[in-house]
């Protein structure tokens, strides 16, 4: 039933807090502007009453009596106590002693009584004083509505008094109350009313008589008081003082901020000891608490344990983790967050733990923004303004003593000065450095080539012979080896190919070959190469040292005004002795400072701009440039001449000056402003690329625009270049060119190439921007028009240009010459034969361009033309006989051509070989007999010429001369193995004479070409020449009646003999052989036997000339009985018959019986018997024969009678 009626009686507490928030926003006034937020902790800190708990379960414990509430500085403790009183429905009792706390940089320390008296003072002047009358601190009383009551109630009191006084002996005989009826009612009621009165005085007297204290007594210069008092506890002091206090207030909750800021840890020892003796005197009936809102570390160990009962951790609502968000949160909350700078923000929020410092920047910041630019033009620096309001909150005494020239950052900035001195020196001691490296790097530059052209000469005489002298140039001149390298040909010398040298015995010449000279000291890269490489290197780094001086003289001339910060970025000893000064806090300022965030402009954040003289654009222009802010260069000025006056000097040396009024102010009295001109100029050359976006603006709208880029440009002519490499290069060369003077042009031009060749790539463009330019404009900048037919609209510019000879030699340039202006129409010719139909055209101006640059023209236009393959032989020849052409370009210009030369009469010898290469040389023996007694005759160069078919079928059909000066070229030709061999077969033929050797390296092939075409004399010395029986035996084959004639002039072997037996010759032949054979040694083999026995068989009877010794030879070395019976059925007539007889008898049976004493024989029946029985018979070796008709078919023979 009970706990019932508790949960009833706490749902009805619940709805009666709701209905009194409710009841508290209504009363409570909307807010009227939300740009401010109020610093006062907030009561809505603990929406998930996670704290609230925590304290509420402390509070309704008995047994706690000191509560912590421990957190750092801005964790929102105060807020969570004030969200907790809040919902606690019991008096509270509250005290704050951060208004007691000493500034940081004070060395005075708090004491001890004045933290108690402060305690005390707010403990018993908070209660009514009404509730502790007998307290003996009085406080001033206010006389509420009943003091006119009670005023007039002391005064009927007295009144009475006097009356009763002056009655005196009346009231004392008793006649003062007769009679006691209605008709004395007067003295009857005034009686007892004065009676009381005087009870009500001499009570009022009683009561106050308990406050009074005798602390002292003073008799005049004497006074007398308690030792120590000074010292003394407050609070024990007073300690009746508290208990009467709790006594007569109903405060059960004492909460306690800020003492912890006193780091004095032994005061928490005399509130807990008066918090005991409260809790224990019997006068208080209620349990009184204290809450006490603590840093962490108040105590250094776990003291604070036995200190407080209780303790309740505040987890930081911000840190310097999460101050971005907070930033962030207040940034949005003004809606400034996109003018802000996110990393500034994010960067700073580092510096900032405490939300009410932040929230109170931010009010600041809204309300120095909305004074400072009460147009709505944003011309201050929102960042900055930020910066200056963070530097004030955070160091309070140093920006009120900045207003004064003192403090930390008044002596940082007074320190810019001598930062000023000390970077210009440090600059000039660099420049210095890098002018000498200059220097020494233009001296080093010659003896690097000179080193270069040592070693590519020493890699040429090592090819030269040792007994070379002198190495003769192209017209002749001797150059003495040893001046080799110095000579001021060596260039061209290292790039031919080959070299003629003097040798010193006989001054001779000789050729030798140095095409690989290059490539043997240095495979990869060529003399040139290498030679731009050191040039290149030593311009890079003169041009990188030359490009750093300019930076540096460049950084002097702008140190004065260059910018707080980047000054101190380049001082080069230690930062912390400049920022000392700031204390144990000066991170932020140092990164305030350090970050350019805040410099010596803060003035423009911190006063207000009153207008006079000048109007407020002109002052907006003049704060921005004092801030170091660039405006726009159309910027709206005013009185230009008043802002010009309030500018600073070094201002001119900025791009502050850059504003379009100013500028033409300034070149509209260019000798009132002389020195300020002078600094724009100086400004613009040097620092162009920064003062581009000014110079697009002026183009546009200035009024000096020939002053001032003729100023520009005089000022330093090498802003050319930097105006070339600008992304606006079109606009500033076209309006340079259009304003320029002539002349200024001219020496432009000469001393920057880059300008030519810029107008040259953009002319188009440069003409859209300035259509109607003078064409000497132009012209005067000698440079060549890309593309006519580009400019074809512009007919004033095409003509000047083409007249000058001022054209790029193109294809599609020269075809609208030829076409357009020189009005040709067969375009056929161009494309076919163009430098011929350039020729025909006679206009010097096209004729003398091309000349001109005629490498240029050969690359570009001969080259790139497919179908120009029909130059006239006139034309070649001029093309050919001209001076440094480049050699590849001009082998691909002849390769392409198809008409031959008819002789080489008017070319130089150097192109000799290429000529024969291309076969554009018509097929002539006595064009190949020049080419052949010309000093740098290439072999294989001739040799390919006559293997080409066309040339071979040309030249085949004249005589090769006989003479002996042409000796040479049938040699060659003789000599020629390398031909193919029907190319080789034909040459030989129409060779006139034979040669008395054979040709060195020659093939077999070719061998056995000589020989068939009898192009060997026969000799001993060409037979023994030849390697092969093969060829021996064929070289006597083709001479074998002269062979036969003398067979004593050659030396011929068996395996020779035996292979010309075997030969497609002549069987006379081949029997004139075997007649001069040593048979005894020749009859070796079956093979020879064999041979000869072939011949023999196949020879004619009556050329058959043989000894019979010799036949029998060759009958008794055969194998075969049926050659044998063969060979001597031919041959028996050169045989003696007892030879005959003989030999019968060494053959096998049947034939050796013929030879016996037996009658009759028979030999089987075939066509070599019947021959031989038959002569056998003729010659009486046999009697007679007879052929058998039986089925043996046989042979009958009769010998004769007596055989010895």
């Amino acid at each position: 039933m009970i706990e019932r009626i508790i949960s009833i009686v706490r749902h009805i507490s619940k709805w009666l807090e709701q209905l009194d928030e409710w009841l508290e926003s209504r009363i409570k006034p909307d807010t009227v502007d939300t740009k401010y937020v109020d610093l006062a902790p907030t009561d809505k800190a603990d929406q998930d009453g996670v704290y609230s708990n925590a304290l509420l379960y402390a509070t309704k414990n008995s047994r706690v009596l000191n509560i912590a509430l421990t957190g750092p500085y801005g964790s929102g403790k105060s807020s969570i106590i004030k969200s907790f009183l809040r919902k606690y429905r019991r008096p509270a009792l509250h005290i704050s002693l951060a208004a007691f706390i000493p500034e940081l940089e004070s060395e005075v320390k708090v004491k001890r009584q004045d933290i108690e008296r402060s305690i005390l003072q707010q403990m018993l002047y908070g209660a009514d004083a009404k509730k502790l009358p007998l307290s003996r601190f009085k406080r001033i009383q206010s006389p509420g509505f009943s003091a006119k009551f009670k005023t007039l109630y002391i005064l009927s009191g007295i009144a009475g008094g006097v009356y009763l006084f002056n009655q005196s002996q009346v009231i004392m005989d008793g006649s003062f109350f007769k009679p006691f009826s209605i008709d004395n009612i007067y003295n009857l009621a005034i009686f007892p009313y004065t009676i009381i009165f005087v009870w009500i005085v001499l009570h009022q007297f009683y009561i106050a008589s308990f406050g009074l204290s005798l602390k002292s007594i003073s008799l005049k210069d004497v006074e007398i008081k308690p030792a120590n008092d000074d010292q003394a506890s407050i609070l024990n002091l007073h300690l009746d003082e508290i208990i009467y206090f709790f006594q007569k207030t109903r405060y059960d909750l004492v909460v306690i901020e800020d003492i912890d800021r006193f780091e004095d840890s032994d005061i928490f020892v005399t509130l807990r000891e008066i918090n005991s003796l409260v809790n224990n005197n019997a006068g208080v009936k209620r349990t009184i608490r204290f809450l006490y809102a603590l840093r962490d570390d108040i105590f250094i160990n776990t003291d604070r344990t036995k200190f407080f009962e209780f303790i309740i951790p505040v987890i930081p609502i911000i840190n310097t983790n999460n101050s971005i968000d907070m930033v962030l949160q207040q940034g949005n909350r003004l809606g400034v967050s996109e003018q802000l700078d996110p990393e500034f923000l994010r960067e700073v929020s580092r510096y900032l733990n405490d939300l009410r410092l932040i929230q109170n920047i931010f009010n600041e910041y809204e309300i120095y923004s909305a004074n400072l630019q009460t147009d709505g033009e944003k011309i201050l620096d929102d960042n900055k303004l930020l910066a200056v309001l963070i530097y004030k909150n955070v160091y309070p005494r140093d920006f009120e003593e900045l207003h004064r020239g003192k403090g930390a950052l008044a002596s940082i900035l007074a320190f810019q000065d001598q930062l000023v001195q000390q970077v210009k020196a440090e600059c000039r001691d660099e420049i210095s450095i890098y002018e000498k490296q200059i220097e020494e790097s233009e001296s080093q530059v010659p003896s690097d080539l000179q080193e270069l052209r040592q070693i590519y000469a020493m890699a040429i005489i090592e090819k030269i012979p040792d007994n070379a002298t002198h190495i003769l140039l192209t017209n002749g001149t001797p150059i003495p080896l040893k001046k080799l390298s110095t000579n001021d040909n060596f260039e061209k010398i290292i790039e031919t190919t080959n070299l003629n040298c003097r040798i010193n015995s006989n001054n001779a010449r000789i050729t030798i070959d140095i095409k690989d000279v290059q490539k043997g000291v240095d495979a990869k890269k060529s003399y040139q190469d290498r030679k731009k490489e050191i040039e290149m290197k030593s311009e890079d780094k003169r041009a990188r040292d030359s490009t750093r001086v300019r930076e540096l003289k460049s950084r002097i001339s702008t140190l004065r005004t260059s910018k707080l910060h980047e000054l101190l970025q380049l001082y080069t000893d230690d930062l912390s002795e400049i920022f000392r000064c700031f204390g144990k806090n000066g991170e932020l300022a140092r990164f305030l400072i350090l970050e350019g965030h805040l410099d010596d402009t803060y003035y423009q954040y911190t006063s207000l701009f009153h207008s006079g003289r000048l109007s407020p654009n002109d002052n907006k222009f003049l704060i921005q440039i004092r801030a170091f802010s660039t405006p726009a260069p159309d910027f709206a000025i005013d009185n230009p001449k008043e802002v010009i006056a309030a500018m600073r000097e070094n201002d001119f040396t900025q791009k502050y000056v850059l504003n379009i009024k100013i500028v033409d102010t300034l070149l509209s009295d260019e000798h009132y402003y002389r020195s300020q001109i002078a600094s724009l100029f100086k400004l613009i050359s040097s620092r162009f690329t920064d003062c581009e976006e000014f110079l697009e603006e002026y183009y546009i709208n200035g009024q000096g625009m020939v002053s001032l880029i003729s100023g520009i440009v005089n000022e330093s002519k090498g802003v050319i270049t930097t105006a070339v490499a600008s992304q606006n290069s079109i606009s500033h060369i076209a309006n340079f060119i259009a304003n320029l003077p002539l002349k200024l042009l001219e020496e432009l031009a000469e001393d920057y190439l880059v300008l030519s060749e810029f107008v040259s790539e953009n002319l188009v463009e440069i003409l859209e921007q300035q259509p109607e330019l003078d064409p000497n404009r132009l012209s005067c900048l000698n440079f060549e028009v890309k593309d006519l037919t580009e400019i074809s609209n512009n007919h004033d510019i095409v003509k000047s240009m083409f007249n000058k000879g001022l054209f790029r030699l193109t294809i599609s340039n020269l075809e609208y010459i030829y076409v357009n202006i020189l009005g040709k129409p067969d375009i056929k010719d161009f494309y076919e034969r163009n430098y011929t139909s350039i020729l025909s055209t006679g206009n010097d101006v096209l004729i003398s361009r091309v000349e001109k640059n005629f490498n240029n023209y050969l690359c570009d236009i001969l080259n790139e033309l497919e179908g120009n393959a029909y130059e006239h032989t006139s034309s070649i020849i001029s093309i050919i006989n001209k001076d440094n052409l480049n050699q590849d370009a001009l082998y691909t210009f002849l390769g392409r051509q198809t008409v031959k030369l008819s002789s080489l009469k008017e070319i130089p010898e150097e192109f000799y070989t290429i000529l024969f290469k291309l076969s554009l040389i018509e097929a002539k023996w006595d064009n190949c007999f020049s080419y052949l007694t010309y000093s740098n005759f290439d072999k294989d160069t001739l040799t390919s010429y006559l293997e080409n078919n066309d040339n071979r079928q040309s030249i085949i059909n004249n005589k090769i001369p006989a003479d002996l000066d042409s000796y040479v070229l049938r040699e060659f030709i003789f000599e020629a193995t390398s031909l193919s061999n029907e190319a080789y077969s034909e040459y030989i033929h129409i060779l006139p004479r034979k040669f008395s050797q054979v040709p060195k390296e020659c093939s077999q092939d070719k061998i056995k070409i000589l020989i068939r075409e009898k192009k060997l004399e026969l000799n001993q010395s060409v037979f023994d020449s030849l390697e092969t029986i093969e060829i021996q035996a064929l070289l006597i084959q083709q001479y074998i009646k002269e062979y036969l004639d003398n067979t004593d002039s050659i030396n011929i072997d068996d395996k020779v003999l035996e292979t010309l037996l075997v030969a497609e010759i002549d069987v006379s032949f081949k029997l004139k052989l075997i007649e001069d054979i040593d048979l005894d040694n020749f009859l070796d083999s079956s093979e020879r036997t064999k041979v000869i026995e072939e011949i023999i068989s196949d020879a004619d009877m009556s050329i058959l000339n043989f000894d019979g010794d010799i036949l029998i030879k060759i009958l008794n070395e055969s194998e075969s009985t049926k050659s044998q019976i063969q060979i001597l059925n031919k041959c028996h007539a050169m045989i003696h018959t007892d030879e005959i007889i003989d030999f019968l008898r060494s053959l096998p049976t049947p034939y050796s019986d013929l030879m016996t004493n037996l009658r009759t024989h028979r030999l089987p029946m075939s066509v070599e018997n019947l021959e031989l029985v038959k002569w056998l018979k003729l010659r009486n070796i046999i009697s007679s024969w007879k052929e058998e008709n039986n089925p043996a078919d046989t042979i009958k023979i009769n010998l004769r009678r007596k055989r010895s």
